[in-house]
């Protein structure tokens, strides 16, 4: 597909008509000028580096002195870096459905999905990519996808367009992972078209049953890179076991090593092509989730072992894709938003090495739990806004949330929202564009239960839901109780006591005001 917008072709014409009509050169050219500026102040591009279990210390600018993050440290240096800032969720899926909808998760029940889940965000919802259409922005999203594919009424055909996806949620171009690294099908997809697929080796996928004569990590673990759990040993593409059978497509497997390469020379081409008219590029980063297969350049890079590799892979990816923005002269006016879609996590599913080589490195920072976990390391995430046009560089303590990415950028662009729409979403755009400003006063946090963030407060609420499965097999913490917990952040950031019995009031307050906001229709 061209990026190329016609509107482009609209001015040139409208250049050579003005000439015609006897205007100076001079003069067309200024107003040109005055114009473009106008337009750029008012519509910057915007990027979203979104990654992938990226722990609030796994960077340099935050604190951590074990890890080699020199390009995502120059942004913070150069931008503003929040000390409080929260994915909308402890686990990815909804993350990523929080930050495209501007709603919670929980109001789809948005789950961690199985690699041929039909599409969880309905088409006819408001989206951030196409919210961003109606001010003339190109939208693509790179990378990771994960929020289901197709309709859901009929198993997805592999062999044809895939629709619903991306481009029916407002996406002008997507070159994506069809769920994730670790589940099939291990393919790429460009614009709804499994890439490199031969008819005559058609692809299909199931979870429910072994299909096809692959070995599996459960059947030949002999032939495997990394030992894996056994939800993690089902079909191998390329060394891994993955979750899911998969079988034919092998003309289009991927490589899990050529990731970086692959995903940037997407972005970087994306970013050329629409140099002349404003464009969102969702970056979603496949780094630093399992299974974890950096490139030889990286490998052995970090004294961190393979998990810390792929940070220094994704730093790199990172600062690929800031120096094509500089080279065409977009760094200045384009708003980037980098950050992750939940908190840490070493082990998940595969034995790749990363507790044992994480020596004194701790990737959530002082923070309780990590990904999973109703704790602050769950949703508390590295976050950065570089945006030298309108940014002054310095660090916010502010309270933000991804959730009101959408109201913020919605109110940058003079674009009122319906009452029905992104209803959790609200304009912090001083907030995202000032270090000194305030930012929310309460806040959810979403797991497997909600927890509510209020002033110093942070209550989490009950639930009876199994949770061993979090600290037997991903060792963190969930936070997860059949009773009520309530913390003081003020004085008791790491979450180590329940003072609930020294303040029953304030948690009821805080629990009726969970209350209130699950049953919120609009906005």
């Amino acid at each position: 597909m061209s990026f190329i917008n016609g509107k482009t072709l609209l001015v040139g014409s409208a250049f050579l008509l003005l000439c015609g009509l006897g205007i100076s050169e001079k003069a067309n050219t200024r107003t040109q000028a005055q114009t473009t500026t106008q337009t750029t102040q008012n519509k910057p591009n915007v990027v979203i580096f979104y990654v992938d279990d990226l722990g609030y210390n796994d960077i340099g600018a935050n604190g951590g002195t074990l890890v080699s993050t020199p390009n995502i440290d120059q942004l913070a240096n150069k931008g503003i870096r929040f000390t409080d800032a929260h994915s909308s969720s402890a686990t990815c899926t909804p993350s990523r459905y929080s930050l495209l909808t501007g709603e919670y998760a929980f109001r789809n029940n948005a789950a961690v999905l199985p690699g041929d889940a039909p599409l969880i965000i309905d088409p006819d919802k408001p989206t951030l990519p196409a919210m961003l259409s109606k001010a003339g922005y190109t939208s693509a999203v790179i990378g990771k996808w994960h929020l289901g594919l197709g309709d859901g009424e009929s198993p997805v055909d592999w062999n044809q367009e895939v629709k619903p996806g991306p481009r029916q949620v407002g996406f002008d171009y997507s070159f994506i992972l069809p769920s994730t690294g670790d589940r099939v099908p291990s393919v790429y997809m460009e614009n709804g078209q499994v890439l490199n697929l031969d008819p005559a080796d058609p692809l299909n996928v199931s979870y429910v049953e072994k299909i096809g004569q692959r070995p599996t990590g459960r059947e030949n673990p002999e032939l495997l890179r990394q030992q894996a759990d056994n939800q993690h040993s089902d079909t191998i593409i390329n060394g891994i076991s993955r979750i899911g059978f998969m079988q034919g497509g092998k003309s289009a497997e991927w490589k899990d090593e050529e990731f970086y390469r692959v995903f940037t020379d997407k972005a970087n081409t994306f970013i050329e092509h629409n140099a002349s008219n404003p464009f969102f590029l969702f970056f979603s980063f496949h780094d630093i989730h399992v299974p974890r297969l950096p490139h030889e350049r990286f490998l052995g890079k970090s004294p961190l072992g393979i998990r810390g590799d792929a940070i220094m892979q994704m730093d790199w990816i990172t600062g690929q894709v800031v120096a094509k923005l500089k080279k065409i002269g977009a760094l200045e006016n384009t708003l980037i938003i980098f950050t992750s879609d939940n908190g840490p996590v070493l082990n998940d599913g595969y034995q790749d090495g990363a507790d044992s080589t994480l020596s004194q490195h701790q990737p959530a920072g002082i923070y309780r739990g990590g990904k999973y976990s109703a704790y602050e390391a769950g949703t508390r995430v590295p976050t950065i806004v570089h945006y030298p046009a309108k940014v002054r560089p310095g660090v916010s303590d502010a309270l933000v949330s991804q959730i009101d990415i959408y109201a913020s950028l919605a109110s940058m662009l003079d674009i009122e929202l319906g009452d029905k729409e992104a209803i959790d979403s609200t304009d912090y755009l001083a907030t995202w564009l000032n270090s000194d400003a305030a930012g929310r006063t309460e806040l959810i946090e979403e797991s497997y239960t909600l927890a509510l963030r209020k002033g110093d407060w942070k209550y989490i609420a009950p639930t009876d839901k199994p949770n061993a499965w979090i600290a037997n097999e991903k060792r963190i913490e969930s936070g997860l109780m059949p009773s009520p917990q309530l913390f003081n952040l003020k004085s008791d950031p790491q979450e180590q006591h329940n003072v609930l019995k020294q303040h029953p009031d304030k948690a009821a307050q805080l629990s009726q005001r969970i209350t209130e906001l699950v049953n919120r229709q609009t906005r």
